[in-house]
């Protein structure tokens, strides 16, 4: 790959685009729309006023031929002015974004225009690139679910494992915030006629932390908890911030059910609870169909695709529990991310995009 080319990515890194820099995710975005419609893609931009905007790139589809998504983020979590630098040595790239997920990104764009350069054209292929990735998608996740029965198939670009293993697992996620409301108090001279959000709050914790399954992959974390005036005062409200992560749908199910139970047992002798959220992402696990879409892959790559379980989240879970047959880790391998020692490894991004190629050859004709 030409040294020219690497200035395509470090034109992308240099672009800051936090979540909450609506301003620099969309000028991320105007790059990258760009890049692709010089390769015969429409634009189809979902226009947000909080966040940047949702960008789907279309090609023609063949009918009755296979469809693929390729996945990917424009945002990425550093605030402008807190990492910004970019660099490079003989073996990595150095910056924002590198591995999580620009150098994705990057290398997408690069077998699009690998194909578009051999068959003049790129169809049955669509990219799907959305702003709110770091923060958990809530925006852009109905986005997710409603065009993910389009396709026969979606590889997403988030970095590759040490080995280039692609992903065929990731835990599921369920985040809760709990509101408690009682009533005030003077502790000394009226006790009994306060309602203790306080003492709610630490049998409801209690509770929330014994529905974690370490044997099956389930854990529940009340990351946060606020709430009461002072000592000499009953506590008139508390709070919660409550993660659940789990690996199986039965544990998915069974977690979604159990925590608004729990919290529905405390609404009485003037206690009123409030319980804002819910599923996050969708628990993603190994499926028959993904198994043969692995195998597909690695013949047309000619060689075996390695595999790993992670325990992160990404919007892969999102497409896989719509029951599309998808992997990910399609992206470079890279390290640091989120930190201000993300780097990518150059070596990885041309493998990649040699294979990722390939993928795309094969979709397109």
């Amino acid at each position: 790959m030409k040294h020219d080319d690497y200035l395509v990515l470090k034109t992308m890194m240099e672009k800051n685009s936090w979540t909450k820099n609506k301003k620099g995710v969309d000028e991320y975005g105007q790059l990258m729309t760009g890049w692709l419609k010089e390769l015969g893609m429409d634009l189809q931009c979902f226009q947000r006023s909080e966040v940047g905007n949702h960008l789907l790139f279309t090609s023609s589809h063949k009918a009755q031929s296979p469809t693929l998504l390729l996945l990917g983020h424009l945002d990425t979590v550093f605030p402008p002015d807190t990492f910004e630098e970019v660099s490079e040595d003989e073996e990595w790239l150095y910056g924002p974004g590198a591995c999580d997920m620009k150098g994705g990104n990057f290398v997408a764009l690069m077998a699009l225009r690998n194909i578009y350069e051999s068959l003049g054209q790129v169809q049955n292929i669509d990219v799907l690139l959305v702003s709110d990735e770091e923060t958990g998608s809530d925006d852009s996740k109905s986005l997710l679910r409603t065009i993910a029965p389009n396709y026969s198939a979606c590889i997403d670009f988030e970095a590759a494992g040490k080995n280039h293993e692609v992903v065929t697992a990731r835990k599921g996620i369920a985040t809760y915030t709990i509101n408690i409301e009682g009533k005030a108090a003077h502790a000394g001279n009226h006790f009994c006629d306060g309602a203790d959000a306080n003492l709610v709050a630490a049998k409801l914790l209690i509770q929330l932390a014994e529905q974690t399954y370490l044997e099956s992959g389930t854990t529940i974390n009340v990351g946060k908890i606020n709430g009461g005036i002072g000592a000499n005062t009953i506590s008139p409200h508390a709070t919660l911030t409550v993660e659940a992560r789990f690996t199986s749908l039965n544990e998915q199910k069974r977690i979604i059910d159990v925590i608004p139970k729990l919290v529905n047992n405390y609404n009485k002798d003037g206690i009123t609870l409030f319980i804002d959220g819910g599923l996050q992402r969708d628990v993603m696990v190994p499926t028959s169909d993904q198994a043969a879409l692995i195998d597909r892959l690695s013949s047309i790559i000619d060689t075996p695709l390695k595999t790993e379980k992670r325990g992160g989240v990404s919007d892969a879970n999102i497409i896989a529990g719509m029951g599309v047959p998808t992997l990910d880790g399609f992206g470079p391998y890279g390290d640091g991310d989120h930190t201000k020692h993300e780097r990518v490894s150059k070596k990885s991004i041309e493998r990649r995009i040699s294979e990722v190629t390939k993928i795309l050859e094969y979709y397109a004709s």
